[in-house]
């Protein structure tokens, strides 16, 4: 019986030492073997076990910000703020004098930090000499310093775009980066709009912070010494300088809203530079789905049927390849297919060019069109190109280690033809003349022919980032003017589009009437699209458009406003006019 205790309480002893035995190896690859490479995983226990000891307050999150023309921020700022940290709750630190530079009371100062896990921010009404009085008062865990913020309410979205964390696209785009210490495949990244055209340039290498150590209480670990730790290169982040307006941006945006504009949008461009001023897209984007929701694409870079906006380009060939006069006759009480109208509100009479582009006769320019086409098969796409209506507008070419740089990717193609065969169709020609059929074009192609035509005829890029500069403010890189490289038209020919578009306006009969009695004379021509699309009752939606530019008397700014997929909606003339008084009024405060 003894023999048989001894025996189990020997083997109970092997069997404890086995386990000791186990659990001293699992400490010793844990504490001294596998500390930097731990498990499958290859998790760095001596990195893990800082961090988690380790509380910080991100001060810049290291990805470059965009700023409008006047250096104004588009999307995040930084504004003066105070950091007060947790382990400061219950030591004898400067805090009556810190209350007084502040204006608030030491009582409140100790019931913010009463109950805080994280540091304090506390950033209203600090100047700059406020910071500097603080900073002086040299006690560790009270800091003052400039912090980013994410500016409250979003400005020009679309032309932003956002960012995202996708790991599968980073390590895809940057395969270089991601074995960087500053970089991890959730490092976010940018997706749609200016954040994804300039990605790579504004890629954080870093972010700033500050950083402590804190034991399981939350109380510090090696005293109360705060680190300030940011990346080395003091010349970044940097910033993107848009060549929009943060002002007119938000003007626009706030019209649109007011008219309740569903689907559609506006751009104006600075005809001198041909920069974009200001680009609103409708529905807007949602918050919950920017990349696939109901608002996730710019329409304004996005092609669209521009009904009789197009028969600027028809007019334009036809003077210059000297087929019309004004002697010239057309019946307009006559549709494309010539025949009688049947509704007789809609029949013109006999007009010459100059009336029926004012009334926007579709007989007349179906008629001029396949006139055109019968001299020259690619007549309407050498006039599309010459006015800028053709292709990408926007701005391309090398910039320092970026070969075809392209600062607008989402733009998307214009199209006059899909079918060379159609070329030769009566119809289709007709069609095609009067911005139907085929012809697909962007706003912002569309607002760059006005900016042409008010120029007196020279056709450039459209650019939407000015400069790229360092985080002080100097200039890395500035974008030049680039102008198209297509022929031009003669002076004669761009005086007679230039008077027409103002007749659009001015003539008693004129589709633009609405512009009349404005404080800056506009020149413009009005559109009305079928889209094909069918709603109940097979009611067709449409396309309403206004594109024009003003003050004639030394244009300015061109503009386009577009209403999409419409009955009986017409905002169109309504916001154009509103934004034209507005940039009067803005321009003209004296008045």
């Amino acid at each position: 019986m003894q023999r048989l205790i001894k025996g189990r309480i020997n083997k109970l002893g092997i069997c404890v030492i086995l386990l000791l035995s186990l659990l001293i190896g699992r400490l010793v690859q844990v504490q001294l073997i596998s500390t930097e490479s731990f498990t499958a995983d290859h998790i760095n226990l001596i990195e893990a076990s800082v961090k988690q000891r380790t509380q910080s307050l991100v001060i810049d999150e290291g990805r470059g910000r965009f700023i409008d023309r006047n250096g104004l921020p588009l999307t995040h700022d930084y504004f003066p703020s105070v950091i007060l940290f947790p382990f400061l709750n219950g030591l004898d630190w400067p805090k009556d004098e810190l209350a007084s530079i502040l204006g608030m009371s030491s009582m409140k100062i100790d019931s913010l930090l009463a109950d805080a896990e994280k540091p304090v921010v506390l950033s209203e009404s600090l100047t700059e000499e406020k910071m500097e009085k603080i900073n002086e008062l040299d006690y560790p865990g009270v800091v003052a310093l400039y912090r980013q913020f994410e500016l409250d309410d979003p400005i020009a979205e679309h032309v932003i775009g956002v960012t995202g964390e996708d790991a599968a696209t980073f390590e895809k785009r940057y395969p270089e980066k991601v074995t960087k210490e500053n970089y991890s495949p959730h490092t976010p990244i940018g997706v749609s709009g200016l954040e994804e055209a300039f990605d790579e340039i504004i890629l954080p290498e870093g972010s700033t912070k500050l950083l402590y150590h804190v034991d399981r209480f939350g109380g510090p670990l090696f005293g109360i010494d705060v680190r300030y730790m940011s990346p080395s290169n003091p010349y970044y982040p940097l910033s993107i300088k848009t060549t929009l307006d943060k002002d007119i941006q938000q003007m626009a945006e706030k019209v649109l809203d007011e008219y309740q504009v569903k689907k559609g949008g506006l751009v104006i461009l600075d005809i001198a530079t041909n920069e974009v001023v200001a680009m609103v897209s409708k529905p807007s984007l949602d918050p919950e789905n920017p990349i696939k929701g109901p608002g996730a694409h710019n329409l304004m870079l996005e092609p669209h049927f521009p009904g009789s906006v197009f028969k600027t380009v028809v007019t334009a060939a036809a003077i210059e390849e000297n087929i019309v006069d004004k002697e010239m006759t057309y019946n307009c009480d006559l549709d494309i297919r010539g025949e009688l109208l049947t509704d007789d509100k809609k029949r013109m009479g006999t007009l010459n060019l100059e009336t029926s582009f004012a009334q926007s006769c579709n007989h007349t320019f179906g008629e001029i069109g396949k006139q055109l086409m019968e001299k020259d098969k690619n007549v309407l796409n050498k006039y599309a190109e010459i006015l800028g209506l053709t292709g990408i507008v926007g701005w391309r070419g090398d910039v320092f280690g970026f070969e075809d740089f392209i600062q607008i990717p989402s733009e998307k193609e214009n199209v006059v033809w899909t079918n060379d065969k159609e070329k030769s169709v009566p119809l289709a020609v007709a069609q095609t003349s009067i911005g139907q059929k085929d012809v697909k074009v962007t706003p912002l192609a569309v607002a760059n022919m006005m900016a042409t035509i008010a120029r007196g005829g020279k056709s450039k890029e459209v650019k939407l980032v000015s400069d790229i500069l360092y985080k002080n403010g100097t200039s890395l890189y500035t974008f030049p003017d680039h102008d198209r490289e297509v022929d031009k038209l003669s002076p004669y020919t761009v005086m007679q589009l230039q008077h027409l578009l103002r007749e659009v306006v001015a003539a008693d009969t004129g589709t633009g009437w609405r512009m009349r009695g404005l404080p800056y004379e506009v020149a413009g021509k009005s559109g009305t699209a079928q889209t094909g699309k069918l709603v109940e009752g097979n009611r067709e939606l449409l396309n309403r458009w206004f594109a024009g530019y003003f003050p004639i008397q030394s244009p300015k700014y061109a503009m386009v406003m577009v209403e999409l997929d419409v009955l009986d909606e017409n905002n169109v003339s309504s916001v154009y006019a509103d934004m034209v008084q507005q940039l009067y009024d803005r321009e003209n405060p004296e008045r």
